[in-house]
């Protein structure tokens, strides 16, 4: 034990619980710290919010030749299939084969589609044209925001 100046007596058991206590508030905050939003540009959150309602881009329209087609990712991972019948105007479907949900792939000619499981066709604009899938690939709402295809 050691007398301090004001009369108190300063133990080891009180620098210890001090120092204990301090490092938890210390800890605290830095946690704290961690869970607060950022306004700063160029975050994720700031991004997200600045692609507009609809969400981030599936793709540039440059991307997406006229008339051919681009399986691209939603932003829950999902497939979407692009296509741009004519310049500027662009439709989209379902990635997703309505025979047994493969995700479909655009064929050699790039104007179709073609199921990998099990062989299902489409045609440009979703349209089944042969194999064992019984409809046509669902339509998804997109619209053209600028320069990119974005969520309608």
């Amino acid at each position: 034990m050691e007398q301090q100046q004001d009369g108190s007596t300063l133990t080891r058991r009180s620098v210890v619980t001090a120092g204990a206590a301090a490092a938890v508030g210390v800890a605290g905050m830095a946690g704290l710290a961690g869970c607060g939003g950022s306004s700063s540009a160029g975050t994720p959150a700031s991004t997200a919010a600045a692609a507009g309602a609809g969400g981030a881009a599936l793709a540039a329209l440059a991307d997406v030749p006229v008339g051919g087609l681009k399986v691209v990712k939603d932003a829950s991972g999902a497939p979407v299939v692009l296509s741009q019948p004519t310049a500027g105007n662009v439709v989209a479907f379902s990635g997703k084969c309505t025979h047994k949900g493969c995700t479909v792939g655009v064929d050699a000619t790039g104007k179709g589609l073609k199921c990998p499981c099990h062989g299902s066709t489409y045609d440009g604009t979703g349209k089944n044209t042969g194999g064992p899938a019984p409809a046509a690939l669902p339509a998804v709402a997109v619209k053209v925001d600028g320069s990119n295809i974005v969520p309608a």
